[in-house]
């Protein structure tokens, strides 16, 4: 018989992290997260994480700086970042978007500087 444990979880409860990201849904090998109203010119550092990332743009404007290509989000575009690649945003308009990661960037410090 398969596994028949559901989790939800309300954003409007979930815990946040340090850099201002929801934590949602998380499982073994994938998590989810949720980066609301994040405010024009938050610019984040450049770093490189040991986890894959894929996002989807809900609403606004960013810029992603990934291994010296820039690609340019907006409502509606999802992105990739491969695991270990040196990337930062630049936040353009109020953004929120949802992204998942594997493994899951909350696990083990992977979500820490």
């Amino acid at each position: 018989m398969g596994d028949k444990t559901v989790t939800k979880v309300d954003s409007a409860h979930s815990p946040t992290g340090e850099m201002g990201q929801k934590y949602l849904a998380s499982g073994k090998n994938v998590a989810m997260r949720l980066w609301e109203k994040q405010k024009p010119d938050d610019s984040k550092e450049s770093h490189k994480r040991d986890y894959e990332t894929v996002g989807y743009v809900i609403k606004g404007k960013a810029e992603l700086h990934l291994e010296g290509q820039m690609v340019l989000l907006e409502a509606g575009d999802s992105w990739v970042v491969p695991k270990g690649a040196k990337h930062s945003y630049r936040i353009l308009e109020s953004f929120t978007a949802v992204e998942a990661t594997s493994p899951p960037a909350q696990a083990h410090g992977r979500d820490e500087e």
